[in-house]
């Protein structure tokens, strides 16, 4: 898969989330398979460039590429400025937010506020695309409620813009996250654009993987909540769009392994304390639904140190091993 001058691996991509795709997250999921991870919103505000927080979503050291950054803002000149700025910072591929249905994004018209200005989208678009000689992504719901579904019309201003990817989630503003992700609008916007067109929104398994690519005619499929506590979703999603079978899940031993080095990095990456904060969201997310996980959780937020966290982790992987070696819950999905 293209998008402009960068050669992707492959169409699974990683959606950007605040506060869960950073450096160590990103660099693990293109580990199990995903052809591009964008990061995590960076505001076109100038005067937050600098601050603790941009700096490290702005980290790309080591990161496999292609480097893909998303920036959020209002104001045509700033993202232009900003589209700049990260391309400095070694952004390959700048990505437009205009999907947050965050209330602190869009109370600053930004996210998914922004579709209810179409003419302020054209002038944004056309503003990052002159500004930079990248190539210029967009992230988009399908309207800002119900009511006023204009993807197919945003959609249309991107490929006039000269944007080259367009990543459409199948719900709008209004929506946030609750009930079920539509798949009809996004089908419009790719029988009404040339464009490569990303499909994004409640995708879990292979099969739903399959079948959106086959409803939309989508280019892609973008995948986001599904991959938290499981990375390893982009190596299934892609065993199985190439042979239509399943693997088998993944041992445990190898989900201890992954996950104790993943609570390391994420110690490196933010520092021992601040790690250790970050680190228990994720170790929730990869023990979700086990065994006694409930129990284990409730005493990893009781830990203050990287030590004792590690510790933890270790044991209880070890302690599930020994009672069966592979997850149930996915081996049930799969028939074994």
């Amino acid at each position: 898969m293209r998008i402009g001058t960068q050669v992707l691996g492959n169409e699974l991509f990683v959606a950007p989330m605040a506060g869960v795709t950073d450096r160590p997250f990103r660099n693990l999921c293109k580990r199990f398979g995903a052809g591009l991870a964008v990061s995590e919103m960076v505001a076109s505000n100038p005067a937050l460039w600098g601050t603790p927080k941009s700096r490290r979503r702005t980290d790309h050291r080591g990161e496999a590429e292609p480097i893909s950054v998303q920036i959020a803002g209002a104001d045509p000149q700033a993202m232009a400025d900003a589209a700049r700025y990260q391309v400095e910072g070694g952004a390959q591929i700048v990505d437009i937010n205009m999907g947050c249905p965050a209330k602190k994004v869009c109370n600053v018209a930004a996210g998914s506020a922004l579709l209810r200005d179409e003419p302020l989208v054209a002038r944004i678009l056309e503003a990052v695309v002159k500004a930079v000689d990248t190539p210029v992504t967009l992230k988009i719901r399908t309207g800002w409620d119900p009511q006023n579904r204009n993807a197919v019309q945003v959609a249309r201003i991107a490929e006039d813009s000269g944007v080259q990817l367009l990543a459409v989630h199948g719900r709008t503003r209004a929506c946030g996250y609750g009930g079920a992700a539509e798949y009809d609008t996004i089908r419009d916007v790719k029988r009404a654009t040339k464009l490569p067109v990303v499909a994004n929104g409640d995708i879990r398994t292979p099969e739903q993987a399959r079948r959106v690519l086959d409803y939309t005619g989508a280019d892609g499929v973008m995948i986001g909540r599904a991959a938290q506590g499981r990375p390893w979703i982009f190596r299934e999603i892609g065993h199985y769009l190439a042979t239509g079978t399943r693997l088998r899940p993944p041992l445990v031993a190898e989900i201890r392994e992954l996950l104790v080095a993943h609570i390391e990095e994420l110690h490196q990456f933010y520092g021992r304390e601040a790690g250790v904060k970050v680190a228990r969201k994720h170790i929730a997310w990869y023990t979700r639904d086990l065994r006694g996980s409930t129990e284990f959780r409730e005493g990893m937020n009781r830990l203050e140190t990287g030590e004792d966290q590690l510790a933890a982790v270790g044991r209880y992987f070890d302690e599930l091993a020994q009672q069966e070696p592979y997850l149930r819950d996915e081996l049930e999905e799969v028939g074994a």
